[in-house]
C-alpha cells in the first residue's frame, strides 16, 4: 500500500482548488434547476394539456428517462473521452433543451425536449462530482464534492424563485408585452418561460469549461503524467506533495484492476458496486424528490393558492440550500457517517410528523405553516445528510481504474429510483393518501442507516488511493 499523502492547507492552492469545483458544480446548478422548475409548471402544463394522473405523471418523469440515459452513458464517455469532454457535451444538452421547451409546439415535443435535458442531468450527476473528486487535495475533498451538491440546491432554490417571480409577472405585466412571441412565453403560457430560463447558465457553463484542466487522474490511467503532473503543481502549493499525489495515483495505476467491466466483478469492487447501488436506490425512497417534484401540487391540495404554494415551495427551497452549505463546512470534520447517522434518524422523526399533520390535521385545526414547518425541517435534515453525502461516496469510493463505469452503475440506480418515484408518488397520494405515503418513506430509512452502519466505510480524510485499498482488500 502506498503511503499516506500527507496535505495541509498551506500546501494546497484552495483558491485554485475551488475555482475547479465551482465550474465543474455550474453542471450541478444546471442539474438543480432543470430538475426542480418541472413543479411549477406541472398544473399549468396539466390544464394546457388536459393531462390525467397518468400523463401527468410522464410529463413529470419524462426528464427521468433522460437521466437514465444519460448516467448509463457517462461513465464510458468519460472514461474514453475525458471528464472535461463530457461536461462540455453536457452544457450543449442543457443549452438546446432550455431554448427547445421554450418553444416547443405541443406535448409531445415537450417531453422530447425535456428527455435531452434529462441525458444531461445524468450526464453532468456522474462527471461534475467525478471531475471535483479526482481534482481536490484529500483533506478538502469531501467540501469540495459537496461544492456540487450545494451548486443542486441552489440550481433547486433558483427555479423555485423563477417560478414564482415568472407567476407574478405573468399575472401583473407580463401581458402588456408588445412582442407576441414573448408575451406567450412570459404571460400566456409562462411555464415556456420558467423552463427556457435554464439555457442561459446552461451557455455560462459550456464557457467556463474551456477554462479548466483535465482531470490529473484520467490523464495518469491515459499514460499523460507529465501533463498530470503540471496539474498537480497548479493544485498543490508545492513541488513535493504534486510529486507524491503523481507517484500514489500511479502505484494505484499499476495495481491488478482491469479498467473495463470485468473489474467489476472482482469480490471487493463487486462489494462496493452492489453497495454504492444500494444507497443510491433507496435514497430516492426516503421521500426527498416527492416533496421537491410535487410539493406546490400537496400545498395546493391542502387550500393553498397556486402563488402561495409557490412561496411555500421557494421556502422549503431555501432550508434545502442552508442545510447544504452547513454540510459543506463539516462533512470533512464529522464524518460521511456521522452525518448520515443523524440527519436520517431527523428525516425520520418529521416524516412521521408530516404523516399525522395529514391525518389529523383538520381534526385538530393545525394551520397550514405547520406543514411548512415539517417540510423545511425534513429537506434540512435531508440536505445535510444523505443529499450531502452520496455524490460525495459515490465519486470517491471506486478504484481510479473503474471509478467511470462504477458510478455510472450507482448513477443509474439513483436515476431508476428517481424515475419510479416521480412515477409512483402521484398513485401513492392518490391511494394512500399523503398519510400513508410518508409512513412508507419514514420506513425506507431503516434499511438505509443499517447498510451505512455495517457496510460503509468512513471515507473522509482518506486519499482516493488508500479507499481503493479498502475494497480490494475486503475482496482478498
Amino acid at each position: 500500500m502506498p503511503p499516506k499523502l500527507k496535505i495541509f492547507k498551506d500546501m494546497v492552492n484552495l483558491k485554485y482548488l475551488i475555482f475547479l469545483a465551482m465550474v465543474a458544480a455550474l453542471g450541478g446548478f444546471l442539474f438543480g434547476y432543470d430538475t426542480a422548475v418541472i413543479s411549477g409548471t406541472v398544473v399549468q402544463v396539466t390544464e394546457q394539456f388536459g393531462l390525467d394522473t397518468i400523463a401527468q405523471g410522464w410529463y413529470v418523469g419524462c426528464a427521468l428517462v433522460g437521466s437514465i440515459i444519460g448516467v448509463a452513458i457517462a461513465g464510458w464517455l468519460s472514461d474514453r473521452f475525458g471528464r472535461r469532454a463530457v461536461m462540455i457535451f453536457a452544457a450543449v444538452l442543457f443549452t438546446f433543451s432550455g431554448f427547445g421547451c421554450a418553444f416547443s409546439v405541443g406535448i409531445n415535443q415537450l417531453v422530447l425536449w425535456r428527455i435531452m435535458g434529462g441525458v444531461g442531468i445524468g450526464v453532468a450527476s456522474i462527471v461534475s462530482p467525478l471531475y471535483i473528486s479526482e481534482v481536490s487535495a484529500t483533506k478538502y475533498r469531501g467540501s469540495m464534492v459537496t461544492i456540487f451538491q450545494l451548486a443542486i440546491t441552489i440550481g433547486f432554490f433558483s427555479a423555485y424563485l423563477v417560478n414564482f417571480g415568472l407567476l407574478g409577472y405573468a399575472s401583473e405585466g407580463g401581458a402588456s408585452l408588445g412582442n407576441p412571441a414573448l408575451r406567450k412565453i412570459f404571460s400566456e403560457e409562462v411555464w415556456r418561460g420558467m423552463l427556457g430560463v435554464g439555457a442561459l447558465p446552461a451557455l455560462l457553463f459550456f464557457v467556463a469549461i474551456f477554462f479548466i484542466p483535465e482531470s490529473p487522474r484520467w490523464l495518469i490511467l491515459k499514460r499523460k503524467n507529465v501533463q498530470s503532473l503540471q496539474i498537480f503543481r497548479r493544485i498543490f502549493s508545492d513541488d513535493g506533495s504534486a510529486q507524491n499525489q503523481l507517484d500514489e495515483t500511479l502505484q494505484s495505476a499499476k495495481s491488478e484492476i482491469k479498467s473495463d467491466w470485468r473489474a467489476l466483478w472482482q469480490p471487493g469492487i463487486r462489494k462496493a458496486v452492489l453497495i454504492g447501488v444500494a444507497i443510491a436506490m433507496l435514497g430516492q425512497f426516503m421521500g426527498v424528490n416527492a416533496v421537491l417534484y410535487y410539493g406546490p401540487a400537496i400545498f395546493e391540495s391542502n387550500g393553498l393558492s397556486g402563488g402561495d404554494s409557490l412561496f411555500y415551495q421557494v421556502m422549503v427551497g431555501l432550508a434545502n440550500m442552508v442545510a447544504t452549505v452547513i454540510a459543506l463546512f463539516i462533512i470533512d470534520r464529522v464524518g460521511r457517517k456521522n452525518l448520515i447517522y443523524y440527519g436520517v434518524s431527523a428525516m425520520i422523526v418529521f416524516l412521521v410528523l408530516t404523516a399525522v399533520y395529514f391525518a389529523r390535521g383538520e381534526a385538530w385545526g393545525l394551520p397550514n405553516v405547520l406543514l411548512l414547518i415539517f417540510f423545511m425541517a425534513y429537506i434540512f435534515s435531508t440536505a445535510i445528510s444523505i443529499s450531502a453525502v452520496v455524490f460525495v461516496l459515490l465519486s470517491e469510493m471506486y478504484p481510479n481504474k473503474v471509478r467511470g463505469l462504477a458510478m455510472s452503475i450507482a448513477g443509474l440506480s439513483l436515476w431508476t429510483g428517481t424515475f419510479l418515484i416521480g412515477q409512483l408518488t402521484p398513485w401513492l397520494l392518490e391511494n394512500l393518501r399523503p398519510a400513508g405515503t410518508f409512513i412508507l418513506f419514514a420506513f425506507m430509512c431503516i434499511p438505509y442507516m443499517l447498510i451505512m452502519w455495517k457496510l460503509v466505510p468512513e471515507t473522509a480524510g482518506k486519499s482516493l488511493e488508500e479507499i481503493e485499498q479498502i475494497w480490494i482488500g475486503d475482496g482478498k
